[in-house]
C-alpha cells in the first residue's frame, strides 16, 4: 500500500531558514548597544531590539531629568549622544533588510 503525500505520509519537507548576512560596521554598532544578532535573526527583530533598548534609554534620561538629576541644556546634550550611539537607528527597515540580503 503506498501512501497519499496529500494526506501528509509523504517525505517530510525540508524547510529552508533564511540566512542573512550583517555587515561588520552594522554588526559593530549593534555592539555598542549590547544587541547581538545571528545569521538566522531576521533584520526586523534586530531593529525591533535595538529600538526597544533605544526606547528604555530615552526613558530613563527623562526619568533623570525630572528627578533633577541635571539640567535641562544637559539633557539635550545626552539625548545627541544617544543617538550618535544608536545610529543604527537611521537605517530604515527596508534599508536593513537589503543590506542583510547583499543589494545595494
Amino acid at each position: 500500500m503506498q501512501r497519499d503525500p496529500a494526506w501528509g505520509w509523504g517525505p517530510t519537507p525540508q524547510i529552508k531558514v533564511p540566512t542573512y548576512l550583517y555587515p561588520p560596521e552594522l554588526i559593530e554598532g549593534l555592539a555598542l548597544i549590547g544587541v547581538s544578532c545571528s545569521p538566522d535573526a531576521p533584520p526586523a527583530e534586530t531593529r525591533d531590539a535595538a529600538d526597544d533598548l533605544y526606547k528604555a534609554e530615552l526613558r530613563a534620561l527623562r526619568a533623570r531629568l525630572i528627578a533633577g538629576e541635571f539640567e535641562r541644556p544637559r539633557y539635550v546634550e545626552l539625548i545627541i549622544e544617544l543617538r550618535k550611539k544608536f545610529w543604527v537607528l537611521t537605517l530604515p527597515l527596508s534599508a536593513w533588510e537589503r543590506i542583510v540580503e547583499g543589494q545595494p
